[in-house]
């Protein structure tokens, strides 16, 4: 793998200067004020998961930052791998915790979706326009799957899970935006994708927070 290969793959980014994307990797700091406010919720109340997933959405952020600034295959990885993880250990943690499942069947589970992401794909590139952003439209087309199968459950915890979805499907609409806007937006629209994603990802624990709340006093 070339490690160093630079990457060109944002409308802002124009040279391979270290701040050749500013405004993306400025927003990145939404990330942060997120895991700050969810840290503070959820701290001390026995939740291990949710404190695993405040750290992760601290990390997404330290890592899309490092992506763009060094525009770099490394950095791509730094700012993928987090995301992968924060979406495992919220299935895990929804299947564990709301779906009650045995820890053996909610890695299983948690495990499928691999494939399902891998079956899902292919056919959201057909779709004209979403680019690259195909690879991350399986997952609130998943959540969304939760919140039907949760709705007679938990419709509480369905409805906050269908907001996100809905959240998330407005934020992939700006990141698949950015290059087909570029002539009529210099800036691009990715700075979006970070607002937007740090604002899901902070709620998606809140969803969590939430639902265990509620289970300890039912």
């Amino acid at each position: 793998m070339e490690w160093m290969r630079e990457i060109d793959g944002y409308c802002e980014r124009l040279t391979p200067a270290y701040w050749a994307e500013p405004v993306n990797a400025v927003t990145n700091a939404a990330f942060l004020v997120a895991a700050l406010i969810m840290w503070l919720r959820v701290r001390g109340q026995g939740m291990p998961l949710a404190n695993l997933l405040v750290a992760l959405l601290a990390i997404i952020g330290l890592g899309s930052y490092l992506f763009h600034t060094h525009a770099r295959v490394w950095a791509a990885i730094a700012d993928t791998t987090p995301i992968l993880l924060f979406i495992l250990v919220y299935i895990y943690a929804v299947n564990r915790d709301i779906w009650k499942l045995k820890t053996w069947q909610a890695l299983g589970l948690t495990a499928l979706f691999f494939p399902y992401a891998a079956l899902t794909i292919p056919l959201f590139q057909f779709i004209p326009g979403i680019g690259g952003s195909a690879a991350y439209a399986p997952v609130p087309l998943l959540i969304l799957i939760y919140a039907a199968l949760l709705r007679g459950r938990d419709p509480h915890t369905a409805r906050g899970l269908a907001i996100g979805a809905v959240i998330l499907i407005a934020s992939i609409t700006f990141r698949a935006l950015d290059e087909p806007m570029c002539n009529r937006l210099p800036l691009g629209t990715h700075f979006m994708w970070h607002i937007l994603n740090a604002i899901m990802l902070g709620w998606m624990i809140e969803v969590y927070r939430r639902a265990m709340v509620h289970s300890r006093f039912s």
